[in-house]
């Protein structure tokens, strides 16, 4: 007998999402599946419909059809729980970039309901961690586009996610400050953490993740681990690839005079999951949602993530 238990389930699972501005259907049945504790990416042309995706996947946009679930818990039915596991670092979203790093940090920890008594020790370990001691007084409106991404990744992992979510984390990021932010990805990944990166920078995506999608026209081509998508090419050639023949099979329909909306073709399944309806405050482990696992951060040895053994 095959031991399920053994097997956890996935950190992110996303069912026909679907989502139309007007006319135009920016994402078509996007079905998804991320395992826990991979790093995962998520990689495509420009407005192949990543940011819509995982918007959608955080709760910050409603889909027009289709659900997520995070660790179990439906992101639309119980989003106060989901968030809760959810750290996001969204692309354009706007800081309140008039308070200080440190104040920034602060705010965003009382927002998420932790200790008054923990959130000091938190806010000092992240700005530590982030290599952001002298600029912790500074109002973020000063900073520099790194350092602006370095504080707004603090303030993602502030609460201690299970599932952290980065839309074009290293744009106009320099070498240094990128190099700082991919060692704090790899010490949460390591610590247990899921991360899902959103790029179309091919050879980042490579370097750093272990499995990744290729989304095109609002619809996933290939998912799989990065070995299992690429196959004997390289990232970037595969995505060329994927990318051409869904151009080529859409201009097919519009020859055949067949409908492109999502009813009309059945979109790629990644993996096969079957996903209970999660309760109000358990997962679909069955274990309940709180917080009993306080982040670890220790700046010199860069580890940062929850305890998994407490999970």
């Amino acid at each position: 007998m095959t031991d399920t238990a053994a097997t956890p389930g996935p950190a992110l699972h996303l069912s026909g999402l679907v989502k139309r501005f007007g006319e135009k259907t920016a994402v078509a049945g996007v079905d998804l599946v991320v395992p826990q504790g991979s790093f995962f990416g998520l990689v495509g042309p420009n407005g192949a419909g990543k940011t819509t995706t995982l918007s959608m996947a955080t709760g910050l946009l409603r889909p027009d059809a289709g659900s997520a679930w995070v660790h179990g818990v439906d992101v639309w039915a119980n989003p106060v729980a989901a968030k809760a596991m959810i750290g996001n670092l969204a692309d354009g979203v706007r800081l309140f970039d008039r308070l200080t790093g440190e104040q920034l940090i602060t705010y965003t920890a009382m927002m998420f309901s932790l200790p008054r008594t923990e959130i000091a020790g938190r806010v000092k370990d992240l700005i530590e961690l982030m290599d952001l001691g002298e600029a912790a007084g500074t109002i973020v409106a000063d900073y520099s586009a790194g350092m602006t991404k370095k504080i707004a990744l603090a303030c993602a992992l502030v609460h201690a996610p299970r599932l952290l979510v980065l839309d074009e984390p290293f744009e106009s990021v320099d070498p240094v400050s990128a190099a700082n932010i991919e060692d704090v990805l790899r010490s949460y990944t390591a610590s247990g953490g899921t991360i899902i990166i959103s790029s179309h920078a091919m050879d980042l995506v490579q370097r750093m993740c272990d499995h990744v999608a290729v989304i095109a026209a609002g619809r996933v081509l290939a998912a799989g681990t990065v070995d299992e998508v690429r196959g004997a090419e390289t990232l970037q050639r595969t995505e060329q690839h994927q990318h051409l023949g869904g151009r080529r099979r859409a201009a097919r329909r519009r020859q055949q005079g067949e409908r492109d909306e999502s009813a009309d073709e059945q979109p790629l399944a990644t993996e096969a999951v079957t996903q209970p309806r999660p309760g109000d405050q358990r997962d679909r482990e069955g274990q309940r949602i709180g917080r009993d696992d306080p982040l670890q951060l220790r700046a010199g040895g860069l580890q940062i993530g929850f305890d998994a053994g407490q999970r």
